[in-house]
């Protein structure tokens, strides 16, 4: 599977890289992708809420009324969940969200998100590049040069570049990233997936195992 190779002016260089069919043009595993997702999502989760439960609230230990004879429900404590300023019933408790998903689903997941991108035309491929300083405008010109500046972008490095890295960080809808840090979420995330051309080996060697 062959793709056009773009300068960072937008414009085709005349070189095609190489897509491995293994890794850009399988048969979508919607499940492993939809796990993938949304085991990503539940990593994010801090699970810190905590809400008071009747043995840790202040207040008085007295049987509040009698037994028998009120015509109404028994009650032992003031700190009973069905009284105003109780203690919560089955209230949330401090946990993880997270599970567990083994390699091999994980790599058939960002194989299908990939596929799936590829499938929609929606990866590019551009030859590396680099900035002599940070600056914010330079990656704005390379993004309005790619017609993606409105749209949600992942741009992928072989390695890491700090400057470019620096001057993407203002573009809440771009995001850049090295090859080693591809995740689903991030693929399926994105209305474009930028593949820097030194990056294409790595991707292909971590999920062709």
């Amino acid at each position: 599977m062959k793709i056009a190779v773009l300068d960072i002016n937008g414009k085709d260089t005349g070189r095609q890289a190489e897509l491995s069919k293994d890794v850009f043009a399988i048969e979508p595993n919607n499940h492993a992708v939809y796990l993938d997702v949304k085991q990503f999502l539940a990593n994010q989760r801090q699970g810190t809420h905590k809400a008071k439960e009747r043995a840790e609230i202040s207040g008085s230990t007295r049987k509040i009324k009698k037994q028998k004879g009120t015509g109404t429900a028994r009650a032992g404590s003031i700190k009973s969940g069905v009284f105003r300023g109780g203690g919560r019933m089955f209230g949330p408790r401090p946990r993880n969200y997270g599970f567990k998903l083994n390699k091999n689903l994980k790599r058939l997941a960002r194989r299908s998100a990939l596929s799936i991108k590829a499938n929609d035309k929606s990866i590019l491929v551009l030859e590396d590049f680099s900035f002599e300083a940070p600056k914010t405008k330079n990656f704005l010109n390379v993004l309005k040069a790619l017609e993606v500046e409105n749209k949600k972008s992942l741009i992928v490095l072989g390695g890491t570049n700090n400057n470019v890295y620096l001057s993407s960080r203002n573009f809440k809808g771009s995001e850049v990233i090295t090859a080693s840090e591809l995740s689903t979420y991030k693929i399926m995330n994105a209305n474009k997936v930028i593949l820097i051309e030194s990056a294409l080996e790595g991707i292909e060697s971590n999920l062709s195992k």
